[in-house]
C-alpha cells in the first residue's frame, strides 16, 4: 500500500517529500531513537519511490544529523547522545572525499567526466607554481555518496607528480591515495567558498533543478614544503553540503593578529 503523502503531482521533489515522511515518522515515535529503519526495498514499495529517490532523501537526513548510516547494516535514527551527532558535516580538518564518506559510514564513488593531460594556462601555472604549458592532469568527477550525487570536482595536478594517472580508475580510486603512492603527501589546503545558482550542466550532473543554490569551493592544496600540489574547483549541491568549523576568540589583553 503506497503512502498518499508522496505525490508526484506536487511541486516539491519526491526525495524531499520522502525525507519529510521519515521526519514525521521519527517525530511521531514510529521510528524511535537508535532504531533501524525498514529495509530500502520495503520503503521503496511502501512509498512508491525509486531506490535513487529514497537514498537521496536518506543521505540528506544523514547530513542533517537526523539519521546515521552503517554500510551493509542499514539506516538508523540518530540518538541525541551519540558520539558524533553531526555525522553529516564536512569537517574543518583536511580529508579526502572517500575518507569523509568512510567516517560517515557511507560508500563513495565517482562518475569520471574528464581525465586527460593538457597544457597549463597562464593562471593555472601561476597557481601551481609551474610554467605555462606544463602538462597537467585534468580530472573531473561527479562525487557520490551511496549513489547520490553530492558534488562536481574538477582538479588539476602537474602530470609529473602522478605519472601513473592514466592507469588509475578514478571512479573508485582516491586521488589523495594515488598521490601518496608517488610520495606526495597533502599537508594543508586553502579554500574559498561562495554561493551560486546551478546552470544547466551542473544541474544535470547533480540531479537538481536549474537555478538551485550550489556552493563553489576553490581550493589549493600544498605539501609539507608549501609546494602547490593541486588546485580544485568543487561545486556542491547546496542542500547536501554543510561545513563544520571552529572560531576561537583571543583573550582580552592579548594582541590581535
Amino acid at each position: 500500500m503506497t503512502d498518499s503523502r508522496i505525490d508526484s503531482s506536487r511541486a516539491e521533489p519526491l526525495w524531499a517529500q520522502t525525507a519529510d515522511y521519515v521526519r514525521e515518522q521519527i517525530a511521531s515515535g514510529a521510528y524511535g531513537e537508535g532504531m533501524r529503519l525498514p529495509a530500502e526495498r520495503e520503503l521503496c514499495l511502501d512509498l512508491n519511490v525509486s531506490r535513487v529517490t529514497l537514498r537521496k532523501a536518506l543521505v540528506s537526513l544523514v547530513e542533517e544529523g537526523v539519521l546515521s548510516s552503517s554500510h551493509g547494516r542499514g539506516w538508523y535514527v540518530s540518538q541525541p547522545d551519540a558520539a558524533e551527532p553531526t555525522a553529516g558535516d564536512w569537517p574543518n580538518s583536511l580529508e579526502s572525499f572517500s575518507e569523509t564518506a568512510a567516517r560517515m559510514g557511507l560508500v563513495s564513488d565517482s562518475l569520471v567526466i574528464e581525465q586527460r593531460i593538457s597544457p597549463a594556462t597562464l593562471d593555472e601555472g601561476e597557481e601551481l607554481g609551474v610554467a605555462p604549458g606544463t602538462p597537467l592532469l585534468r580530472l573531473g568527477r561527479v562525487r557520490r555518496l551511496d549513489g547520490v550525487p553530492i558534488a562536481i570536482d574538477n582538479t588539476r595536478v602537474p602530470a609529473t607528480l602522478i605519472p601513473q594517472a592514466a592507469d588509475v580508475d578514478f571512479a573508485t580510486g582516491s586521488l589523495y591515495a594515488t598521490l601518496g603512492e608517488s610520495g606526495i603527501d597533502i599537508a594543508r589546503a586553502e579554500a574559498t567558498i561562495e554561493a551560486r545558482d546551478a546552470d544547466a550542466s551542473i544541474a544535470k550532473h547533480l540531479d537538481i533543478e536549474v537555478g538551485r543554490p550550489i556552493l563553489v569551493m576553490k581550493q589549493t592544496s600544498v605539501d609539507a614544503r608549501d609546494r602547490p600540489v593541486l588546485i580544485s574547483t568543487i561545486e556542491y549541491s547546496g542542500d547536501r553540503y554543510r561545513l563544520r568549523t571552529v572560531f576561537t576568540r583571543s583573550k582580552p589583553g592579548h594582541p590581535r593578529r
